[in-house]
């Protein structure tokens, strides 16, 4: 299988494990906030919800939303909705997702999502993916980032740090996992990894952050303030909004 396939096959397990999970709630814990700021777990709902739909557009060659208002106007309008009609909801999104997914298409061309970003139509599986992983966590209802697999991790990790790379606003990065891999990212650096030797990184390569799996993904992708991470070299930055 393609790469988009098998993503496609981990998006729905991804989003089977959410409706399981969202399924045991009920009204009032809906209504409850979620982890993230000023949003309801509904407004979390609703914007998965919606995001499947917007990426269906994005692969159907429409433009992602029609405007920032009308998407956040979406999200508002549907995140009171009671706990069926949410569930209805990302149900039914993602079924049509995974249809516009299993059809014949030139999965290299090149696609536009918000904001004017670019990418292949074959990395728009792995970003819903992520959007489903990493909301499924905002919920605050027993899923945490520990328990995303190791492939996800990984790959969210080495895509959020392509994301920051050569970012004006930050400091040349290191990041180096207890496992002993690590990924450059943030200004430009002079240097390769190919010169780091047992373990010890050129100064020029800037502020080493280590740690965890979990803990660096929760960092990059702002759902952990970087508590449990090892920094040498400077301090743990802040990171420019996603």
């Amino acid at each position: 299988m393609s790469d988009h396939v098998r993503d496609l096959v981990s998006v729905r397990e991804a989003t089977d494990r959410l409706l399981a999970a969202i399924g045991t709630l009920d009204n009032a814990a809906v209504a409850e906030p979620s982890r993230l700021p000023g949003w309801s777990r509904g407004h979390v709902l609703a914007h998965l919800a919606r995001n499947a739909d917007a990426l269906v557009n994005v692969l159907q060659g429409r433009p992602m939303y029609v405007s920032g208002e009308a998407r956040d106007a979406d999200i508002e309008r549907d995140a009171p909705r009671g706990l069926r009609a949410q569930v209805d909801d990302v149900r039914e999104s993602a079924e049509r997702f995974q249809r516009v997914g299993a059809e014949d298409a030139d999965w290299e061309r090149t696609v536009e999502l918000r904001n004017g970003v670019k990418d292949v139509a074959s990395q728009v599986p792995f970003r819903r993916w992520a959007e489903v992983e990493l909301h499924h966590v905002d919920l605050g209802i027993g899923y945490e980032l520990e328990d995303l697999s190791e492939e996800f991790t990984q790959r969210e990790i080495n895509f959020l740090a392509k994301r920051f790379r050569d970012h004006p606003d930050l400091p040349p990065l290191l990041i180096k996992q207890d496992d002993g891999r690590m990924i450059s990212t943030g200004a430009v650096q002079p240097h390769s990894l190919e010169e780091i030797k047992d373990g010890t990184a050129p100064a020029s390569l800037g502020i080493v952050v280590q740690g965890r799996q979990a803990d660096l993904l929760g960092w990059l992708a702002g759902r952990r303030k970087g508590d449990a991470l090892t920094v040498d070299r400077g301090s743990l930055p802040i990171l420019p909004p996603l």
